[in-house]
C-alpha cells in the first residue's frame, strides 16, 4: 500500500496540472451536492401556515396633476419568497381567495412563477365587469370624471386602478392609451369591433378605438366605501344674480352637509357645488358666476344643519367646492385647421414652468403646443404636438429653452416666461436627476452635482432673458408668479399674443384644471436651504441685472419676492 502512494506522489509531482485539475472537479461535484440539497430542502408555503404577505401595506403613488398617473410598488419582505400582488380596498375580496394565493408554492423556478402571474392577472381582471364598447366625443364625453393618458404604458388594470382609488363607478379606455373615469355612462352603446385597438402596455387586450371607449363598471368592496375624492374649497361667494342660469341644477337638502352637496353635484356631473343653506346648487363656471370676486368668509359662517362643525352658507352668500368631476368645455384639443407661417416660441429658462405652461395654452385654445426639441415623456402624456417638427406650422406655439441670438431670430414673436431663478434651478435640477414629477436624491443634493449644476446654470438664467430681451421680435414677458397668483389675466394675454378668439367661459374652465400632469408635489421638501452664501450673492447679482434690463426696456421689473428674505 505505501508503495502505491508512492507512485501516485511521484506521478502528481511529475503531472501537476493533472492533480490541479483532479481537485477542482472534486470541488464542483461538492458544490452541486449542496446546491441540489438547497433546493430540495426549500420551504413553502402552507394553508396552515402565516401569510406572509400580512403587515405589508401599499406601496407608494405617484400622480400627474389633473390627468393622473398611478403606480404601485411593493418591497419584498426577508423570508416572504411567495409573494403576489395585494389590491386596494376597493376590490371585492372573498376571504377564502388568500389560502388559494399560499398554496402556490415558489420553488424559484421560472415555470411557476409564470403561473403564479397569470393567476394573478386572472383575479384582477374579474375585479370589474366590462359593459361594452360605447361613443365618445370630444366635446361631451360619455365618462365626465377625471383622466389620465399614457401613449407607452397604458393597460387595463392601471385604468381600472387609477379611477377606482378616486370612487368612480366606471372607467373607459380609448384610443389604446387614454384612460377615462366617471359616475355613469352618457353615450350610446355600439359594436365590439368597433373596440379594435390594443393597449399600448399590454398586446393581449383591448383598449377601445378612435372615439370609442371600452367601459368596466368597478366592483367596489362595499357601498358604504364609494366615496367621490377630495373636494377642493374654492370660498365664500355672493349669490349670483340669475340663479337658474348660472347654476342650473339644486334642491332643498333636509340635514345639509358639505357631503350631501358635493356628492349630489358629482353625482349630477358638475364641478361646482354651492352651499346656500339648506340648498344646494350645481353648476359650471362662467361669467355669470366666475368666482372670481371672494367674499369675506365670515359671511359664510353659517353652521350646517347636518354637520355643526361646517360651514353651509346662506341664501345670500354661497359657500362653494369644486367636485371632482372634470369640466370637459376645455378639454377638446387639435392641431391648427391650415398651416401657419408665424412661428411664435413659449422661451423660458429650464424649470421656469413652461410644461405647465403648454398645458394652459393648450385648454385655453384648443390647439397643440409643439415644441424646438422631441420629449417622449412628454409625447406620451399627451403632448401631441411633440412629435411634429417645429416648423410644421400645425402648433399654436412652439417651446423652446434656446438663447442664441440665431435661435431666436428664427421666431416671429414670443411668450418670456421667467422664474425666481431660486425657485427654477431647484425645479430642473429635480427635473434633471429625477424627471418630470421626480425629484433628485439627497445624494445629488448633498454631493458634487448641485454646486456644479448652479455654477453652470445660475449665469445661463440671466442670459437667457437678457437675449430674448435683445434679439427677439414682439416679446411679451411673463412671470411665472404672476401667472399662478392671477391665471385669468395673465393667460388672456398670453393667448391674445397667439392670435386666438377665446370664450371666456373657457378660460374659465382652465382655471379649474389648470394643475395638468406634470406639477411635481409640494409635500416632498428639502430639510435645508441648498444655496450656499457665496451662492445667493451670485444669483442676486443675475437678478438685479435682469431687473434693470427689464425697466430699461419699458417692462415691469421683475417681483420682489425674487429676493430671499
Amino acid at each position: 500500500m505505501a508503495k502505491l502512494l508512492v507512485k501516485f506522489q511521484r506521478y502528481f509531482r511529475r503531472k501537476p496540472v493533472r492533480f490541479f485539475t483532479l481537485i477542482a472537479l472534486y470541488l464542483t461535484a461538492g458544490s452541486l451536492v449542496f446546491l441540489h440539497s438547497g433546493f430540495a430542502g426549500e420551504s413553502t408555503v402552507s394553508e396552515n401556515e402565516p401569510n406572509p404577505m400580512d403587515g405589508i401595506g401599499e406601496g407608494t403613488e405617484v400622480q400627474y396633476l389633473g390627468a393622473i398617473q398611478i403606480g404601485r410598488g411593493f418591497k419584498e419582505t426577508p423570508g416572504a419568497r411567495n409573494t403576489v400582488r395585494r389590491y386596494g380596498p376597493w376590490f371585492k375580496s372573498a376571504s377564502k381567495e388568500i389560502p388559494e394565493r399560499n398554496k402556490m408554492a415558489d420553488f424559484g423556478g421560472a415555470w411557476s412563477r409564470a403561473l403564479k402571474g397569470r393567476k394573478v392577472r386572472e383575479k384582477e381582471e374579474d375585479r370589474a365587469k366590462y359593459m361594452g364598447c360605447y361613443v365618445d366625443n370630444t366635446r361631451r364625453r360619455a365618462l365626465r370624471g377625471v383622466s389620465f393618458f399614457d401613449y407607452k404604458k397604458m393597460t387595463v388594470f392601471r385604468c381600472q386602478d387609477n379611477c377606482a382609488d378616486r370612487g368612480y363607478l366606471y372607467a373607459g379606455l380609448e384610443f389604446g392609451a387614454e384612460c377615462y373615469c366617471g359616475h355613469k355612462i352618457q353615450a350610446l352603446n355600439v359594436s365590439e369591433s368597433e373596440c379594435n385597438m390594443e393597449c399600448k402596455g399590454e398586446t393581449a387586450n383591448v383598449c377601445g378605438g378612435v372615439n370609442r371607449l371600452s367601459i368596466y363598471r368597478l366592483e367596489l368592496a362595499q357601498e358604504s366605501t364609494r366615496r367621490y375624492g377630495s373636494a377642493i374649497f374654492r370660498g365664500c361667494f355672493h349669490r349670483p344674480d340669475n340663479i337658474s342660469l348660472a347654476l342650473p341644477i339644486g334642491g332643498v337638502m333636509p340635514n345639509m352637509s358639505v357631503d350631501k352637496c358635493v356628492d349630489f353635484c358629482t353625482g349630477k356631473e358638475y364641478p361646482l357645488a354651492a352651499l346656500g343653506g339648506a340648498s344646494c346648487h350645481c353648476g359650471f363656471p362662467t361669467t355669470l358666476f366666475s368666482l372670481h370676486e371672494r367674499e369675506d368668509e365670515q359671511l359664510c359662517a353659517q353652521k350646517c344643519g347636518g354637520e355643526e362643525f361646517e360651514s353651509c352658507g346662506s341664501s345670500e352668500y354661497f359657500i362653494v367646492y369644486q367636485t371632482q368631476v372634470q369640466d370637459n368645455r376645455c378639454m377638446d384639443r387639435r392641431f391648427l385647421p391650415a398651416r401657419s407661417k408665424q412661428f411664435i416660441a413659449l422661451a423660458s429658462f429650464p424649470g421656469a414652468g413652461n410644461t405647465w405652461a403648454r398645458h394652459l395654452i393648450e385648454l385655453a385654445t384648443g390647439f397643440y403646443t409643439g415644441s424646438y426639441y422631441f420629449d417622449g415623456s412628454l409625447y406620451n402624456k399627451g403632448f401631441k404636438g411633440e412629435r411634429d417638427h417645429w416648423r410644421s406650422g400645425r402648433t399654436i406655439c412652439i417651446k423652446t429653452h434656446e438663447s442664441g441670438q440665431k435661435e431666436i431670430e428664427a421666431f416671429d414673436s414670443a411668450i418670456l416666461l421667467i422664474r425666481n431663478p431660486y425657485k427654477a434651478l431647484m425645479a430642473e435640477f429635480n427635473r434633471k436627476y429625477g424627471g418630470h414629477i421626480g425629484f433628485a436624491s439627497h445624494t445629488h443634493w448633498t454631493g458634487k452635482e448641485w454646486p456644479e449644476f448652479v455654477k453652470n446654470y445660475a449665469p445661463w438664467w440671466a442670459t437667457h432673458t437678457l437675449d430674448w430681451l435683445k434679439y427677439g421680435k414682439n416679446v411679451l414677458v411673463v412671470h411665472f408668479e404672476d401667472l399662478k397668483r392671477d391665471l385669468f389675466v395673465q393667460l388672456k394675454r398670453m393667448v391674445s399674443l397667439l392670435g386666438t378668439v377665446v370664450f371666456e367661459d373657457r378660460l374659465l374652465c382652465v382655471e379649474g384644471q389648470k394643475d395638468g400632469n406634470f406639477k411635481r408635489s409640494g409635500l416632498r421638501k428639502l430639510e435645508y436651504d441648498p444655496y450656499t452664501p457665496e451662492m445667493r450673492k451670485m444669483i442676486n447679482t443675475y437678478i438685479k441685472t435682469v431687473d434693470m434690463a427689464l425697466k430699461l426696456s419699458n417692462r415691469t421689473g421683475i417681483p420682489d419676492d425674487y429676493y430671499p428674505s
